[in-house]
């Protein structure tokens, strides 16, 4: 993405269908575009002058484990980011995963895909790719040309303030759209919370006290149902769906991260998925799992109880002793009322 902007003299961008919750500080000419979500209690996310979140993508901080991202830094499309810290001038390839006390330097660029490990550590102006990020080289004069081109041939960091932009609206204070399919409507939970941005069709029942987040897509139109039981967490862009004569059911509990891709499956009571992991049709998951960031569970695969996955595709690498931690970038039903959202 070419920054062709003059980020001194521009607010804030926030996208129609973008969403910012909580008070977000932002330095001028930043965009938080279509379909993404900024979620920010308390504050915990800043974004610098000129930089970008590109369609779809989720940032997520926690006064524990806040975000801050430099100026003139462009995330592609459809990456997650909690609790990182990015230097000025980054590149972060589609797709990328920055998870808790990761660290980017100043100059940076990581290839698509890349997966950044919590705690993690990437020096100035290295060039990253993988799943799990390893550093391949360090920028050439080629990567400096690049960068200069796609910020306009300015890659100079002007003295700025942060300004706080604070949403308008309280998160969950109105109804996510809900459509019906051959007949067949969504039935939800009257105590379940549905983000204004989720999008719920077809053949879907919704149990007690579930929380549906921002730009979740749950696609109940095929011939199997989608079935998600009570105290369930579906959160930012993730997407449910399913083929035809299939079904789809989570269990009481179960907590999807952020950008997670649900296709189809049997995922058991309180497992955790966490962001951006796809768990594909026919296979199945147990109860009390582990779905690591990043991760691919193949089609028809076969995992059991307070299993450990992780990989492209998954392979059991442990078993849990206990029932998974409740996540760090997960909602409390507290968390609802420090939220609000600004489209």
């Amino acid at each position: 993405m070419s920054l062709n902007r003059s980020a001194a003299a521009e607010v804030p961008l926030v996208a129609s269908t973008g969403s910012v919750l909580g008070l977000l500080r932002a330095g001028p000419g930043c965009l938080v575009a279509q379909g993404t979500v900024i979620r920010t209690p308390r504050g915990a996310v800043e974004l610098g002058a000129g930089s970008a979140l590109l369609e779809n993508s989720v940032a997520i901080g926690t006064p524990e484990h806040p975000v801050s991202i430099g100026q003139k830094v462009v995330f592609g499309h459809r990456c997650i980011v909690f609790g990182a810290a990015v230097g000025d001038l980054c590149e972060i390839g589609n797709g990328s995963i920055l998870l808790a006390g990761a660290r980017l330097g100043r100059g940076c660029i990581l290839g698509e895909g890349t997966l950044v490990r919590p705690g993690a550590s990437i020096a100035d102006e290295m060039v990253a790719v993988g799943r799990p990020a390893r550093v391949v080289r360090r920028l050439n004069d080629d990567d400096r040309a690049r960068l200069l081109r796609l910020r306009s041939s300015d890659l100079s960091l002007p003295p700025y303030l942060l300004q706080p932009l604070s949403g308008s609206m309280a998160a969950g204070a109105a109804m996510g759209r809900v459509y019906g399919y051959l007949g067949k409507e969504p039935r939800i939970d009257s105590s379940a919370v549905l983000f204004d941005s989720a999008e719920v069709t077809g053949d879907v029942v919704v149990g007690a006290g579930t929380i549906i987040g921002a730009g979740v897509k749950i696609i109940g139109d095929s011939h199997g149902p989608v079935r998600i039981g009570a105290g369930v967490q579906i959160l930012e862009n993730a997407v449910l769906h399913l083929l035809p004569d299939n079904e789809l059911v989570l269990e009481d509990g179960v907590i999807v991260g952020p950008g997670a891709m649900i296709h189809g499956c049997r995922i058991g009571r309180g497992t955790v998925v966490e962001p951006a992991a796809i768990v594909c049709d026919s296979s199945t998951v147990g109860a009390e799992c582990l779905v690591r960031a990043g991760t691919l569970v193949r089609q028809r695969s076969r995992f059991g109880d307070r299993a450990v996955l992780e990989g492209f595709p998954a392979e059991q690498i442990g078993t849990l002793d206990s029932a998974p931690e409740f996540p760090r970038w997960a909602l409390r039903r507290s968390d609802l009322a420090t939220l609000s959202r600004r489209r």
